[in-house]
């Protein structure tokens, strides 16, 4: 486990963050500027020594302030990643490796990393000979050459531009599913997050608003302003059942349902992140016939809000399939389309999702990241 229960002032801010997930996952702190974020990850690397307060990795203490504990920052084996690569400029990316390395061999071989990152063909290069996205990968090396027992990762993405954060995030994928280090990871991007996290940390004002799987919370209405209002949605878990290469059309297996989407190009039976937007979920009282949509499920209303910056639309949260087995969507629609379709808490309804509506862009393959956390 992850167990983190920190309190720190610095000037007018107060910090007063607690914690804990799973130390086999990517945990993901998110919530606006000046939350304190990345207060609270350089409090965990030992470059911010708390007022008060307990941090424990994988059942060591690194910092307790009730035991007269507090690990210096080259003894708590936290690899950190910032926004900035943070290369030494005069030297090649071998030597910045090595660098990383020490002078102790350990389970994660210089060989594998440079494999595993595809920086094979840049080691005599120097980092101003290299791309944003390549300065990173570089770091991401240098990082988990240190042996780390915890991957700090501190919006890595942010001074790449779309084209670059795409390049990338398949190799913290890959790095997490084969190295299986637990991950710390701050961004501002809920796509990222959603992309990548196992848990999902929010914060608002120094505290830990929230803390649970980023299917839940990400499905959650009272949580809407802090997981964000305008792309809001659900992610849910689905497995990948059938191609129709006709039609260019692959369908979704998940608890409660199916679904029809555009062709992506994984395996039967690989297991999948799918995100499905509110904007993009419709409702029917009745199963309407002869209609483009290819997704028409039925589903139970578990709750309704009016959206906090506009009176004149409602958030509906439903429930595809049984209590038991059942998989939550969110739906954004007018105040106009709720009282004319009365709708009402437990109320049966039809969702209808567009299959085109999902593209490749909405799934992350998570078969092989999910087996490695059961090892």
């Amino acid at each position: 486990m992850i167990e983190v229960a920190v309190e720190k002032r610095l000037g007018d801010f107060q910090l007063d963050a607690r914690f804990s997930a799973p130390a086999n996952g990517i945990v993901a702190l998110y919530g606006r500027s000046g939350t304190g974020k990345t207060t609270l990850v350089n409090t965990i690397a030992g470059l911010v020594r708390p007022d008060r307060g307990r941090i424990v990795i994988a059942g060591e203490t690194l910092y307790s302030s009730a035991e007269g504990i507090d690990l210096p920052p080259r003894r708590r084996r936290v690899g950190y990643i910032f926004q900035e690569g943070r290369l030494f400029p005069h030297v090649s990316v071998r030597r910045n490796l090595i660098y990383g390395a020490g002078n102790g061999a350990g389970a994660i071989q210089f060989d594998q990393i440079v494999a595993l990152l595809g920086i094979g063909a840049l080691l005599e290069r120097r980092p101003g000979d290299l791309s944003g996205g390549e300065k990173q990968r570089v770091a991401i090396g240098r990082a988990l050459l240190s042996q780390p027992r915890l991957l700090l990762m501190d919006e890595p993405l942010a001074a790449l531009d779309g084209g670059r954060k795409a390049e990338i995030l398949p190799f913290i994928e890959r790095l997490h599913a084969e190295l299986k280090i637990p991950t710390v990871y701050v961004s501002h991007d809920m796509d990222e997050n959603m992309r990548l996290a196992d848990t999902l940390v929010l914060m608002e004002a120094g505290r830990v608003a929230a803390v649970g799987p980023v299917e839940e919370l990400t499905s959650r209405l009272d949580l809407q302003p802090l997981t964000g209002r305008y792309d809001a949605g659900a992610v849910i878990r689905a497995t990948v059942a059938g191609h129709d290469l006709n039609f260019g059309l692959s369908e979704l297996a998940f608890p409660g349902g199916r679904l029809r989407v555009s062709h992506i190009g994984l395996p039967l039976g690989t297991a999948v992140r799918a995100r499905i937007r509110a904007n993009d979920v419709a409702l029917a009282n009745t199963r309407p016939e002869q209609i483009s949509i290819r997704n028409i499920l039925p589903a139970r209303i578990i709750e309704l809000a009016a959206d906090r910056e506009n009176a004149n639309v409602v958030d509906v949260r439903l429930r595809v399939g049984t209590p038991e087995k059942g998989t939550m969507l969110w739906s954004r629609i007018t105040l106009r389309a709720s009282r004319e379709l009365a709708l009402g808490v437990e109320k049966p309804v039809f969702a209808l999702i567009k299959a085109v509506a999902l593209d490749r862009s909405n799934y992350i393959a998570t078969a092989q990241r999910d087996a490695n956390k059961s090892l």
